[in-house]
């Protein structure tokens, strides 16, 4: 059941990221849907077909579409000014990378995957809903420019995976893996840390 709220908080946050992105395009109301569902709904996909639980969560249970249109359709009547959308863009953005390397890579160890492959997959539950959303929008996916967002992710769900190996199961654990995941990824941004560059010739 924590898994399951937890996927499902996640979902919603992403799903507004991707509502919001659709805003500053000016997209309409249906555009704004498509990416919020897509960002809110990419990464489980990726996480469930790779850990070969088919047909994914998002088709067997129908919460997993609601929460999604329901973000997007939340977005399109109430978002703000566009001047303040990319500020929380990334806000919400950190927040759905935290709960989604969580809850990926806790369903990776519940699917009996190492702990390098549970670390991974959370990883990349984390940061796929969010490269379709940039790909979809026209954007260059965030986790390919200098930014500092797929190591917080790694480091969520490097806690979580460290955590279930020695066999600590306390429900403090994810939501602190989820904390730390976001809190690098805010500082990332406000204090601009980049990931290293290569030389100019």
């Amino acid at each position: 059941m924590v898994l399951q709220v937890l996927d499902l908080v996640g979902i919603f946050v992403f799903g507004i990221t991707g509502a919001l992105v659709g805003v500053r395009k000016k997209l309409d109301v249906f555009g704004i849907q498509v990416l919020a569902l897509v960002t809110g709904l990419g990464g489980g996909f990726i996480r469930d077909v790779l850990i070969g639980e088919t047909p994914p969560a998002a088709l067997r249970d129908w919460r997993y579409l609601v929460v999604p249109i329901a973000a997007g359709l939340l977005t399109f009547f109430l978002h703000p000014g566009i001047g303040r959308v990319e500020r929380l863009v990334n806000i919400f953005d950190a927040a759905g990378l935290a709960l989604f390397c969580v809850t990926g890579a806790l369903k990776a160890i519940d699917s009996g995957l190492s702990p390098i492959s549970a670390a991974l997959l959370g990883t990349l539950s984390g940061i796929g809903g969010g490269v379709l959303r940039d790909v979809l929008s026209g954007r260059v996916p965030v986790v390919l420019r200098s930014e500092i967002y797929a190591t917080p992710a790694l480091l969520g769900a490097g806690i979580v995976v460290v955590a279930s190996a020695l066999e600590y199961h306390a429900l403090w654990v994810p939501i602190s893996a989820a904390v730390v995941c976001f809190a690098i990824r805010l500082l990332a941004i406000r204090r601009g840390w980049n990931a290293p560059l290569p030389r100019n010739p």
